[in-house]
């Protein structure tokens, strides 16, 4: 049987709030993407543009300090929607993607570590092993999520929702194939095919584009809010990185629009055409900000940034409607490898519910109750909207670009140097 899975009667009203809480938890992802995605690329960019100076990376964390834990909710808050709304989905996930979800986990007390005890030590040597703390960590989230978003977008087999045990396809699930049956899998599989099998090429795009996307988000991020030597180093950093970024980002919707999800059948022939729509709108938008950034105009170029970062979350997000990325793999022993069906899905998970005549989606089968979801919509509505007025007042009162020479090298700032920065500033 499935995971914790749960069926209850589905009905208009909460299929609407199923798809609310879906629609939800993907602006969820995207506020996160956004926002941390500029403190990961800063912690990726720290040995490059700090160099060995302990003021230029000073600066540098500092322009995220005060904002990356605020940032961090966002992805709190996403993973808590999900284990409210569909706690089946959330169950399986976090089962069978143990081993990436535990390396985001450790990527991310990597970074909260190195944050909080950077500065409690004057020696430069225990300044510098935090200061990389931060960029591992940083480059360990950021490559696992674009892996793991990519394998979304691919389809994660059916099979793997099993709890070792069999899974009986129908006759005619799958044509070609009847009386399919899927084989449950042992444990040592779980840790060996499932995790490799996520690195696959397309696997390894998601998250090398992630990386390259996130890097230049940050050095937009960092050529707005710094300035002298940061400043110009994170301008030319994102002259650089911003086209490759751009091109990946091609190269990931056509080949992810071309060759997976065609056939999902909760989205039917529109579907595909809205990925298009959305990928080209991702692209458009990296492109232009690095078009933005070289004519100087660094502030709406780190929105061009957060702007594809955002649509490509809605590229995934229209990709597994209904299907959660979950799909149908003929050969239960090759995960990953073999092609994903998706057409099947909802006559399998149908037959499991207990009517073959009246399948249901993923989304639907892996849902909370009505009372539940409807509940969350109430708390939601009140608490989201004050939550966004605190990180809106957070970054208002953090406006201010940061200079190195407001940096203490050995003793107090001289008013002198503190008048000097906030002339170059003025100017």
């Amino acid at each position: 049987m499935l995971i914790g899975m749960q069926v209850a009667s589905v009905n208009s009203s909460s299929a609407a709030l199923q798809g609310l809480w879906f629609v939800l938890i993907g602006v969820l992802w995207v506020g996160f993407f956004f926002l941390e995605g500029f403190d990961f690329g800063i912690g990726m960019l720290i040995p490059f543009i700090g160099g060995k100076s302990d003021a230029k990376r000073r600066v540098m964390v500092n322009t995220v300090g005060p904002l990356w834990g605020g940032n961090e909710v966002w992805l709190l808050t996403a993973g808590g929607a999900t284990f409210a709304a569909f706690p089946t989905w959330y169950s399986n996930l976090f089962s069978i993607l143990y081993l990436p979800l535990f390396l985001v986990l450790v990527g991310l007390i990597a970074r909260g570590i190195s944050f909080e005890y950077r500065s409690m030590n004057p020696s430069s040597k225990w300044r510098n092993n935090f200061d990389l703390l931060n960029t591992i960590g940083s480059f360990i989230v950021t490559l696992v999520l674009g892996v793991g978003f990519a394998n979304f977008v691919r389809g994660v087999p059916a099979n793997t929702m099993t709890q070792y045990a069999t899974l009986t396809v129908p006759d005619g699930a799958i044509p070609g194939v009847p009386g399919s049956v899927f084989v449950g899998l042992s444990q040592g599989d779980i840790f060996l095919h499932r995790f490799l099998g996520l690195f696959s090429g397309y696997g390894l795009l998601g998250g090398v584009m992630l990386v390259v996307l996130f890097l230049a988000h940050g050095s937009q991020f960092l050529s707005i809010k710094t300035m002298d030597e940061v400043g110009a180093s994170a301008r030319k950093t994102a002259d650089i990185l911003t086209p490759i970024a751009a091109v990946l980002m091609i190269a990931f919707v056509v080949w992810g629009t071309a060759s997976y999800a065609t056939d999902n059948p909760n989205t039917g022939s529109w579907g595909n055409i809205v990925r298009w729509i959305v990928g080209i709108v991702s692209v458009v938008c990296i492109g232009g900000a690095a078009l933005l950034g070289r004519k100087g105009r660094p502030g709406i170029a780190f929105i061009g940034t957060g702007l594809g970062i955002g649509t490509w979350v809605i590229y995934t997000w229209v990709t597994i409607y209904g299907t959660l990325g979950i799909g149908a793999q003929v050969d239960g022993t090759k995960l990953f490898f073999s092609k994903i069906i998706m057409a099947p899905v909802n006559t399998v998970l149908g037959t499991l519910a207990g009517d073959p005549n009246t399948p249901v989606s993923p989304m639907q089968l892996f849902a909370s109750s009505e009372l539940t979801l409807g509940l969350m919509r109430t708390f939601a509505f009140i608490l989201v909207p004050i939550v966004v007025a605190y990180i809106i007042w957070a970054y208002w009162v953090f406006r201010k670009r940061l200079n190195t020479v407001n940096i203490p090298v050995s003793g107090a700032i001289s008013q002198t140097s503190v008048d000097a920065a906030n002339a170059a500033a003025a100017s």
